[in-house]
């Protein structure tokens, strides 16, 4: 892989489910010039997916077809796209569920991967998938993050949300809200907390204030209200701290965002998908990004879905993207320096 020393990062952007808002949000993200001062961005997509989205986004940005990622010009104005030709010549409409939107955006997920596993990229940044759609199109994955984990063979890994200064780990994502808790063990916990702290390093915080949420209301109140952070969290943390980790907590999650909020944590570990997701998404909704932790490669994404209700009319945010390609940019530099330390 080309060295980061004196050029930006070269990111591969997936166009996500081409019937949602992706090709829009990322014509409009590549249609800043300050994106081309911090990377060098590659679409991975269906170049006449992202014509249709530049006419109906009104955007005069030009779109340069590639067979090969070494293709690109990597020039503010021209839209470098490695184009899988996986749509066909009349498309998908916008705002539509489909098999064949799914296969598309699978496609793209894996080229991506398969390229920044083989050091054509340096990161990879996600536009949204339909979790139906991929489905439909025979891929059994809950989520991002499990293709990712399974496409680069990774057994440890976790979802984190950044909003911000503040940031949460999941000890679980996409799961029923019955089987997350039993998933709550020390064993987890201790794990979770390993990979805040590896992930976190790697975005500048060689020794991060790690907190952790309890289960429980109260976080249990001392085995009143549940038994999870006496059993399995308090001893995991005791575990960390042992190693060295700058572990406080358990904290009563309706109160610990508020402390992260000010500054107080550098990251919650969150024992389930939403006790995460709904403070994040409160804070930082249009500009919230998901990382997958514990790749060998660097993955962010927007944090929000394909809004079929919103596809195809010209009015979607690039917030989330934007500060997704941000901070993909920052971790790519941080992940190459640390690798060629002696």
């Amino acid at each position: 892989m080309q060295g980061l020393h004196k050029m930006p990062p070269i990111l591969g952007i997936t166009m996500g489910d081409p019937a949602g808002v992706g090709p829009e949000i990322v014509l409009k993200a590549l249609n800043r010039r300050e994106v081309y001062t911090r990377s060098r961005p590659l679409v991975i997509g269906d170049a006449e997916t992202l014509m249709r989205a530049r006419d109906y986004s009104r955007l005069s940005i030009k779109i340069n077809r590639l067979s090969h990622p070494k293709q690109a010009r990597f020039q503010y104005g021209i839209v470098d796209v490695l184009d899988l030709a996986n749509v066909g010549g009349e498309g998908v409409p916008p705002g539509r569920l489909s098999a064949k939107a799914g296969r598309a955006a699978m496609e793209y997920i894996y080229k991506a991967v398969d390229l920044a596993l083989a050091g054509e990229l340096h990161a990879v940044v996600t536009c949204p998938i339909n979790k139906e759609a991929i489905n439909l199109a025979g891929y059994r994955y809950s989520g991002h993050s499990e293709i990712f984990a399974e496409r680069t063979k990774t057994k440890d890994y976790a979802l984190m949300l950044v909003a911000g200064k503040v940031r949460a780990l999941h000890l679980s994502t996409h799961t029923p809200l019955r089987k997350a808790c039993e998933l709550v063990t020390k064993e987890r916990v201790l794990k979770a907390i390993r990979l805040a702290a590896g992930i976190l390093a790697e975005m500048g915080m060689p020794l991060p204030r790690i907190a952790v949420a309890g289960l429980n209301p109260h976080a249990g109140e001392g085995g009143l209200f549940g038994e999870e952070e006496q059993r399995e969290i308090i001893p995991a943390m005791e575990a960390a701290k042992e190693e060295g980790y700058l572990v406080s907590g358990p904290f009563p999650p309706d109160t610990v965002f508020l402390r992260a909020a000010r500054e107080d944590f550098d990251c919650v570990i969150t024992m389930y998908h939403d006790q995460g997701h709904i403070p994040l998404k409160l804070l930082g909704f249009e500009k919230g990004v998901s990382i997958t932790v514990g790749l060998p490669i660097v993955r962010t994404s927007v944090d929000h879905g394909t809004a079929f209700d919103i596809a195809g009319k010209g009015i979607a945010d690039p917030g989330s993207l934007l500060e997704a390609i941000k901070l993909a940019a920052q971790m790519a530099r941080l992940r190459s320096e640390l690798i060629s330390r002696p």
